[in-house]
């Protein structure tokens, strides 16, 4: 798998986002291995291919995919996010989108 994002300022952020990814779904209490960490991070790369985001951006996005992927969330929920990441216009749209779904006060 080739990562479509490039970011030479810093070369070990796809290997430590990767990792970071492992941890979260050992804390989560279910393990993935190194294939599917990378399967999730690659999605959130091709979700995000259209803006070239910041690092932390695609650090988020990967590591709420992560987090549907292993608390077993409705198939429609994660079709819903990733359908909502492409429409976005930009980066800052993308984190507006993040922090939308993490408020707890009613809209």
């Amino acid at each position: 798998m080739s990562n479509p994002l490039s970011h030479p300022e810093d070369p070990d952020f796809h290997s430590s986002i990767q990792e970071n990814l492992k941890q979260l779904s050992a804390q989560l209490g279910s393990p993935w291995s190194e294939l599917s960490v990378m399967e999730i991070y690659q999605n959130a790369c091709d979700l995000l291919s259209y803006v070239s985001p910041s690092p932390l951006t695609l650090a988020r996005v990967a590591g709420t995919l992560l987090v549907y992927r292993v608390t077993d969330t409705e198939p429609e929920e994660f079709e819903w996010f990733s359908t909502q990441v492409k429409q976005c216009l930009d980066e800052e749209e993308v984190e507006e989108l993040i922090e939308s779904i993490h408020r707890t006060d009613a809209l």
